[in-house]
Parts: structure tokens; sequence; C-alpha cells
């Protein structure tokens, strides 16, 4: 896949916080570098407009995590975490983050989905076929998936270690996910 990206393209960058906080911690035992997916997926185009989709705890505590998101221009969209009967817990913002990604592909010439979550494969052919607007995605490919990957004009895989992606030390061993492989985390050295 390659797409030609220029600095008159006017960019948006829709960013599924939750998708990429579980993948990098769960892979590799660290947190994201949301600056970085930023200046990657924008690519020295014309930002109009980021937006990060994020779950609030029951405890509360994501203000610094909002505040740095703010900082480094990325827009908060914000959802409480959802507590069924019995304790089940759920939190998505993939309707959310689809609709947005229809609006505002009538305004831009890319949108760029930072996730690797095949649901958005359906929003991402109904865009391509209808508006002419690029659609691009970024996340870690070891857990994103394949339909995802293929659906998109342009793919930046953020398993690349050299990019800086990631920040913080690794906190123990990965966990199995998505029914992959273990993976051990590798320490930057």
């Amino acid at each position: 896949m390659s797409v030609i990206k220029h600095p008159e393209q006017r960019v948006a960058v829709l960013i599924d916080a939750q998708n990429l906080y579980h993948s990098a911690k769960n892979l590799y035992g660290r947190k994201v570098n949301f600056d970085t997916v930023l200046k990657e997926a924008v690519a020295g185009r014309k930002l109009v407009r980021a937006i990060a989709y994020v779950i609030t705890s029951e405890a509360g505590d994501e203000k610094n995590f909002f505040d740095a998101l703010l900082k480094v221009g990325i827009e908060t969209k914000t959802k409480d975490l959802q507590i069924f009967a019995g304790g089940a817990k759920k939190a998505d913002w993939d309707v959310g983050l689809a609709i947005d990604a229809l609006k505002l592909s009538k305004s831009v010439d890319a949108v760029i989905i930072a996730s690797g979550d095949g649901d958005f494969v359906p929003a991402v052919e109904y865009i391509r076929s209808t508006s002419g607007c690029q659609v691009e995605g970024i996340s870690f490919g070891k857990s994103t998936s394949g339909k995802f990957i293929e659906s998109v004009d342009d793919f930046i895989d953020m398993d690349d270690k050299d990019k800086g992606f990631l920040i913080g030390k690794t906190r123990g061993p990965a966990k199995k996910i998505w029914g992959g492989k273990s993976k051990k985390p590798r320490s930057k050295k």
C-alpha cells in the first residue's frame, strides 16, 4: 500500500485510545506515545482535527492523561465506563469514532484511524467508495485486524520500535491477546 501524502492535504486523525493503550500494554508492557502517533499519522500534512476517544474510569484519575493529549493538540471525547449487573464492564467508542470519520470525510482529504479494530472496515469501505477521501490506518500490526489493514489506503505499523511509539519501561511479561501467541516484551537498549 502506498498513497501520495503531500503538504496541502487536509487530514483528520481519530484515535481509538483504548485499543492502542491495551495493545501497547499487552504486547510490550508499555504505554503509547500519542504525540508520536499524531506526528506520524499527519506526516507533514495540514491537521484539521485530532480526536482521542477515551473512557473515564470509576476512579476518575484520567485528568493528567487528558491534559497530556490536549497539550499535543489532541482533543478528547469521553464516555463513562458502563458497569452492568453482575459486574460486567463495557467501554468502547466504535460507533462514535465511525460516525465522526464519516462526517469528517466530507471536509478533509484523508481520515486516519488509529486503531487495530476490524469493526471499522465497513466505515472505511463506505468512506472510500462515497467520498473520494483517503482512509489510512495506524496501529500495532501484531494486534491489528488483517481485514482492517487490507481495507485502508495506507497503514503505519506501530510495532516499528525505532519510531518512538512506546514510552515507559517494560512492566513485566506481555499477556496473550486476541488468540495470538504470547510475546516476550523487548526492552529498549
